[in-house]
């Protein structure tokens, strides 16, 4: 018993010290696990797959952070988000596209980063072109940071403008005009045309509505404003394309407008930076020189006109538990840098203005045109109903006026009547506020 005994008394400190250092390790581990705190960051498409490259660097620079990063399929992502608003589940912060910003800030889903921008070092408002910095303003409060952007600019054939007699790009409406019956002229009898004008993209409509001083809607835009004398004056511009042949009637039949482009089936057409790429594939060997993209002309001589100020947007939503964290992962997004890292890796322009100095974009020929554009855009109208007056009414009504099936005031009378109808809902919320 006594041998027993002594052996427990030698065993037992021992033992007890062989706890606490399990006890120190078990609950030393759970407290650097407390310490990390997750974000979680909603992207759509392409964009989600290749920020996870950035991520890393991210975590390594702020080892307290960690960012899980959700792929958002675009087609399903404005249903995904609502569903997550009212369910109360929403992310930390998300990509929106810049008309989603109003929806959102209306619904009282994402906060206002005002005290975030008035603190940071990185994400000023001079960093960036104003009009896009403007998307995201709202009853004067910053909803969201510009994350990458985009504009509508005019792709050209330079060897048919020649051909025409212009050297450059038209600055002008008369001048576009005048272009376009030239073009036409050089290929008589033949189904070639000297503008791609589809009525299924409301763009062109809009932005030439702008460029012509339109305020597109009223009254605090709950009413439609197409019946101005801005908005008809470039709506009976554009639809004159269509009556006088200049372009393909209406929507068209053109089911590949690279190829179309490249057999000189048209010679200009209005879009995005999305598309260089696409034409550089389609525009090769001795074609490779024979086109290039110019910032678009304005109503009387004020170069470039007004274009639309697109893109996407970072912004945080309200329910964040981790609003600080997040924060900092939209000034690392923010930096010219990670800007610049971005756009290599998914040709996404960047929305920080420094980063256009770097040589990658800065000597690309056809990134010049985006630059200029970008120091004359506007917002669309900041309304969560905007998306579905402009697919679903402008398109519809630019499309009867094309084909002649309505005239150019039918159509905006009738226009302007479906937008009322739409915004209904909004002056019954601003007569009640």
């Amino acid at each position: 018993m006594n041998s027993i005994f002594v052996k427990s008394k030698i065993c037992c400190p021992n033992f007890f010290i062989l706890i606490f250092i399990f006890i120190f390790i078990l609950f030393g581990c759970s407290s650097e696990e407390i310490k990390i705190k997750k974000i979680k960051f909603w992207a759509m498409g392409t964009e989600a797959e290749y920020v996870t490259k950035l991520v890393p660097e991210f975590e390594k620079r702020n080892p307290g952070i960690k960012v899980e990063v959700q792929q958002i399929p675009w087609t399903a992502a404005q249903e995904k988000l609502i569903t997550a608003f009212a369910s109360d589940n929403t992310p930390d912060a998300c990509q929106l596209g810049n008309t989603w910003v109003p929806q959102f800030a209306y619904l009282n889903g994402i906060i206002s980063l005002d005290k975030f921008v008035g603190n940071s070092s990185i994400v000023k408002k001079e960093n960036y072109f104003d009009g896009i910095w403007d998307t995201n303003v709202i009853d004067s409060l910053v909803y969201g940071i510009p994350w990458y952007i985009d504009t509508r600019v005019i792709f050209y054939r330079s060897d048919i403008f020649k051909r025409a007699g212009y050297d450059t790009p038209p600055k002008t409406w008369a001048e576009l005009y005048d272009l376009s019956k030239k073009i036409k002229s050089l290929f008589p009898n033949k189904e070639k045309y000297a503008i791609y004008l589809p009525t299924n993209e409301w763009a062109p409509f809009i932005i030439f509505g702008l460029q012509a001083g339109a305020d597109i809607l009223k009254d605090n835009n709950s009413r439609g404003d197409f019946s101005s004398k801005e908005f008809k004056t470039a709506f009976e511009f554009l639809i004159r394309f269509h009556k006088e042949n200049l372009a393909p009637l209406g929507i068209s039949q053109v089911t590949n407008v690279y190829q179309a482009f490249a057999e000189e089936y048209f010679s200009m057409y209005i879009s995005g930076p999305w598309n260089i790429n696409e034409f550089k594939k389609w525009m090769v060997g001795n074609l490779a020189d024979k086109w290039n993209t110019a910032p678009l002309p304005s109503k009387d001589n004020n170069y470039p006109g007004v274009s639309l100020a697109g893109g996407a947007s970072l912004v945080i939503f309200k329910n964040s538990k981790h609003k600080s964290e997040t924060w900092k992962f939209i000034e690392y997004l923010s930096e010219s840098s990670t800007q610049i890292k971005f756009f290599k890796l998914v040709n996404n322009l960047p929305a920080v203005k420094e980063a256009w100095k770097d040589s990658l974009i800065s000597q690309d020929v056809y990134m010049k045109a985006f630059y200029e554009q970008f120091n004359n855009v506007s917002a669309t109208p900041k309304i969560p109903e905007w998306e579905q007056i402009a697919f679903s009414k402008v398109q519809q009504y630019a499309e009867l006026a094309a084909r002649g099936v309505m005239s150019v005031d039918e159509a905006l009378r009738n226009l302007d009547k479906d937008v009322n109808i739409i915004l209904e809902k909004r002056r019954w919320l601003i007569g009640n506020k």
